[in-house]
């Protein structure tokens, strides 16, 4: 835990953030303090007193919170306030102050009853918790309300926000939208440089398409968080190959990999992993690269949460179920749940079975290079910033505990001795490397081998 502290302070873990002027919050509520909150708000505030002696602790005021159930526990979501006793040590303050409040969210995890501190930010705040809709956006930036932004960078941010909206092509509906937006840019430009600095790979971390966007937008519209809190269907495990994997192979070379994609404001990453699985395994069996349906997925999948979300193991029974794919000619895409609009007589693309993959990374290297594309699941930690080269984010930052991403691997390498997968994802080529993410081999980063899986064309 002591280790995990300093880096977990700076706030880079996913938690609530604050809602624009006149919007909710989020899809979930916060509720007013439970008897199941008490016990997580109580260890916050003990690991938020570490270390003081005990006339300088700080007390417990309200607490609101929200839980999400994981598959190994709980997640704890608390907003609270603190209040700090009065600083009467000459040592430390110049005059006596009076007691001060403070706004802290907290993220804890309850794993088997056992509490971890995951994330910790305190900000000066009024004595009472607001509502989610009224709260302003300094309560949630204490980085920078602690001092006033120098007047040279204030104007360089402003310089770069300007470039984003004209580059982006960005329009709001008025000018309190406008501010609004342009301070969680400010606050997304200090998380991007956090995470940059944390990286132990290549990547670069900046400006993108989605520099505008809360994180709590951001994994509401593109994320997918059913892969973490639905039991996955259980496959078959698939037979390991024997061979050693080549050292690099990359599927795009080769003939099996169609374009990128974009899943637009729409949670359907599930669908566009596995039609990229099924092209690859369709093009090894019979030749032909067709770009299949997502929209198809979308609309006729009734297992799945359309743009709220699904999961792989789903859409492949659902693809036998219905008889086969479409191509994206004839059902092309929409973005949003449509009523099914499903013709058998339309099928290009038709699947056997579905299997599960090793969770041993030298295997799946070996099985993509002999059978072709996984469909895999990602924690997508840091992704909205991501620009380019290979991203390795600590794993307490990038649980694999917590995949909300479904992307394909497409293959593999190295880049000055530093081994990567190759992943092809679904948010158009005006993301990443030309739509493309590059993630650490070898050391399970952000969950790339846990849920790897394939589709069987005979």
């Amino acid at each position: 835990m002591a280790l995990w502290l300093p880096l977990l302070l700076l706030g880079l873990l996913p938690g609530a953030s604050p809602a624009p002027p006149g919007r909710a919050a989020g899809a979930q509520a916060w509720e007013a303090a439970s008897p199941e909150l008490l016990g997580p708000a109580r260890f916050a505030l003990e690991m938020y007193n570490r270390g003081r002696a005990a006339g300088a602790r700080a007390a417990l005021g309200a607490v609101r919170g929200r839980v999400r159930r994981t598959g190994r526990g709980s997640l704890y979501s608390l907003k609270a306030t603190v209040e700090e006793p009065p600083c009467n040590d000459p040592m430390v303050c110049q005059l006596p102050v009076s007691k001060k409040t403070l706004l802290c969210t907290f993220e804890i995890l309850d794993e088997l009853g056992k509490h971890m501190l995951l994330r910790q930010d305190c900000g000066p705040v009024d004595t009472k918790i607001t509502d989610d809709r009224s709260e302003t956006f300094s309560s949630f930036l204490p980085l920078l309300n602690k001092d006033p932004l120098p007047q040279d960078l204030s104007v360089k941010m402003a310089s770069i926000f300007k470039d984003f909206v004209t580059t982006y092509n960005r329009t709001y509906e008025t000018k309190e939208e406008a501010q609004w937006r342009m301070s969680v840019f400010f606050n997304n430009m200090v998380r991007a440089q956090k995470i940059q600095a944390l990286d132990r790979g290549t990547a670069q971390y900046g400006v993108t398409k989605f520099s505008d966007l809360t994180e709590e937008e951001f994994r509401t519209i593109y994320l997918n968080p059913l892969l973490k809190e639905e039991p996955s269907k259980k496959m078959h495990l698939a037979k390991s190959i024997s061979d050693p994997a080549p050292p690099e192979w990359d599927w795009r070379d080769k003939g099996a990999v169609t374009k990128v994609k974009d899943q637009g404001m729409c949670g359907s990453c599930w669908a566009f992993s596995v039609t990229g699985n099924v092209e690859g395994q369709w093009f090894l069996k019979q030749g032909d690269l067709l770009s299949l349906s997502e929209q198809e997925l979308v609309d006729c999948d009734q297992v799945d949460k359309a743009c709220l979300g699904g999961l792989p193991s789903n859409a492949y029974s659902a693809i036998k179920t219905l008889g086969g794919l479409e191509t994206e000619d004839d059902y092309s895409y929409r973005g949003h749940l449509q009523t099914c609009n499903f013709s058998a007589e339309k099928v290009k693309v038709y699947i056997n079975d579905s299997v599960e993959l090793s969770q041993n990374e030298q295997k799946l290297a070996a099985w993509l290079a002999n059978k072709g594309p996984i469909s895999v699941a990602i924690n997508a930690f840091g992704m909205q910033f991501y620009r380019h080269g290979i991203a390795h984010p600590l794993r307490p930052l990038c649980s694999p505990w917590f995949i909300d991403h479904a992307v394909l691997l497409v293959g593999y390498g190295n880049r000055s001795a530093v081994p990567f997968w190759a992943i092809k994802n679904s948010w158009g080529t005006d993301w990443g490397e030309e739509g493309y993410y590059y993630l650490h081999r070898g050391s399970g980063a952000c969950g790339v081998n846990v849920m790897a899986s394939s589709a069987v064309v005979n």
